[in-house]
């Protein structure tokens, strides 16, 4: 087997080696990982300049891109074909509900998905102290078995959230929606020019017993199928009753 692990947090981040001792049993690991922090850059891909790749460490990459570059270079330039597996992770702060269209770790999952490769992301809950990654490490290597073991629907993939400490369980879920509210703060330079912070979101979840919200506050593993398919299917007769002959000019 194997194993492409990648993250947004750079290859410098603590969790990459902790990630990498456990999944070693399941086969051979290589990291591709972005130079620099990329949180909170989503699935952008880098068109308008190009990549540098570099080789730090033992099957270790840099790469001064987004996880979603790392991913590409690492299939076309590091293992020159698919791998068995891609994980993205163990990213510093948990990506539950709507925040997965935000994050760059669940974008390198998604796209090792796009590949058609089995993938997962794999984040913890945000500490201001050390990170213990241990258990995130050794629950990622299970349920990374498991995937291997019972592969999933094609363009399907898993987001896998963890809380501090040693974890109940484990628990399937869905995405949790959370209250959105728009928060810009203003600040001024020293020439008086104003300049802007966008600030973290609400935190305030909306109850629903399966969520992957909930699970990770009850101290379970949350374990969330995802899949790059964007329709609101239970909308498509909604939208076919709609009038659309002006707007295409129909006469």
């Amino acid at each position: 087997m194997r194993i492409l692990i990648t993250n947004d947090d750079g290859y410098r981040s603590e969790g990459l080696p902790e990630l990498a001792r456990a999944l070693a049993p399941l086969g051979e690991v290589t990291i591709v990982a972005p130079v620099l922090e990329a949180s909170a850059i989503g699935h952008a891909l880098t068109l308008r300049h190009p990549l540098r790749l570099e080789h730090v460490g033992d099957r270790v990459f840099a790469v001064d891109g987004t996880p979603t570059d790392c991913v590409n270079i690492a299939v076309t330039q590091v293992l020159k074909s698919l791998p068995d597996l891609v994980v993205s992770g163990i990213n510093k702060g948990w990506n539950l509900g709507d925040d997965v269209t935000y994050s760059g770790t669940v974008a390198g999952a998604l796209e090792g998905a796009l590949l058609g490769v089995a993938a997962m992301a794999v984040s913890l809950k945000s500490t201001r102290g050390p990170y213990d990654f241990g258990p995130a490490a050794r629950a990622a290597a299970s349920i990374a078995d498991a995937l291997l073991k019972t592969p999933l629907p094609p363009r399907t993939f898993l987001n896998v959230n963890v809380p501090h400490g040693v974890p109940r369980g484990v628990r399937a879920t869905v995405q949790a929606r959370r209250n959105h509210v728009t928060s810009v703060a203003e600040r001024h330079d020293p020439k008086g020019r104003p300049y802007y912070w966008i600030e973290e979101g609400q935190n305030e979840w909306q109850p629903h017993d399966r969520s992957d919200y909930q699970a990770v506050r009850d101290g379970y593993v949350s374990v969330t199928p995802l899949h790059p398919d964007l329709t609101a299917h239970d909308a498509l007769a909604a939208v076919e009753a709609l009038s659309f002959e002006k707007a295409a000019g129909v006469r």
